[in-house]
């Protein structure tokens, strides 16, 4: 129960930090990078009697009834409340926090702290299970219509959004806009990669029986054990792969120092693992 709860908070803090961004960066800014908020940037200046809020709720509520309609119940209980909780925040921030003008007059400094705030933000939303909707249910249906890659589908999505606020707000914000989704990807990846801590784990020592068992026994971890053979010699290897928190690669590195100094070892960052003693396919 803890564990959900932490789990809950985690990620409304994420939907908050997006929110923020939003609200003090974007809005004031006519930044659309793409996005629910992206879009409702540029409905809102079509339509401002309605506010940023509103028109994200409505568009949300729209997104999930086309995509009840064409994939069915996919999104899941998580996303569902991630996306209308952002909805809810920006419009709590509009109505206790309402922005007459922007924070500043350099257009690039909000933009690159506003998008390092909210890809923070959805890093934590991304890392409980969620997302906060959007664009991703039509990556989903061009993923399922014309078999196009979610990722690439999203990426297409907020472009066009970006690129569609050029005839509203002019080339220079749309270029801004545009430089905003390729920031908010690359800092999304990057926290991602900070929250997961396990790295893979790829080793050919000629002490592969010790290695074995101090993983097993003094780490506690699982092991794979391919056959191998070298391409000068023809020397038949074990290579033994691992995955291990940056604790535990710690200790074996340490161990290897000691036991076999020629050890060839590789280590790979891991942004998701899925099954076994880790986190559940579903």
């Amino acid at each position: 129960m803890l564990k959900k709860v932490w789990s809950f908070l985690l990620m409304n803090l994420g939907a908050l930090g997006v929110a923020i961004n939003v609200h003090f960066f974007l809005s004031p800014n006519d930044l659309a990078t793409g996005g629910v908020s992206g879009a409702s940037i540029v409905l809102n200046k079509v339509i401002p009697d309605l506010s940023l809020g509103m028109i994200m709720i409505i568009l949300n509520i729209i997104l999930f009834i086309v995509g009840f309609i064409f994939l069915g119940f996919q999104f899941g209980l998580k996303t569902i409340y991630a996306s209308f909780a952002l909805s809810f925040m920006v419009w709590g921030l509009e109505a206790f926090f309402p922005m007459q003008e922007a924070l500043s007059n350099d257009l690039l400094i909000q933009l690159i702290i506003g998008q390092i705030i909210a890809a923070s933000g959805m890093a934590l939303v991304f890392h409980q299970g969620a997302s906060t909707g959007g664009t991703d249910i039509l990556a989903m249906i061009l993923n399922k219509f014309f078999s196009i890659e979610v990722g690439k589908g999203v990426l297409f999505s907020d472009i066009a959004i970006a690129t569609s606020s050029i005839f509203l707000f002019g080339p220079t914000v749309g270029m801004y806009a545009f430089f905003g989704v390729i920031l908010n990807g690359l800092v999304i990846d990057y926290m991602l990669q900070q929250f997961e801590d396990n790295k893979e784990i790829v080793i050919i020592s000629r002490e592969s029986e010790q290695v074995r068992y101090f993983i097993v026994h003094q780490l506690g971890r699982g092991a794979t054990i391919h056959q191998a053979k070298g391409a000068f010699n023809q020397e038949d290897k074990e290579v033994i792969t691992t995955i291990l928190s940056r604790k535990d690669y710690t200790r074996l590195k340490k161990y290897m120092t000691a036991i076999d100094e020629q050890a060839f070892i590789t280590v790979h960052s891991m942004n998701e693992i899925l099954g076994e003693n880790f986190k559940r396919l579903a």
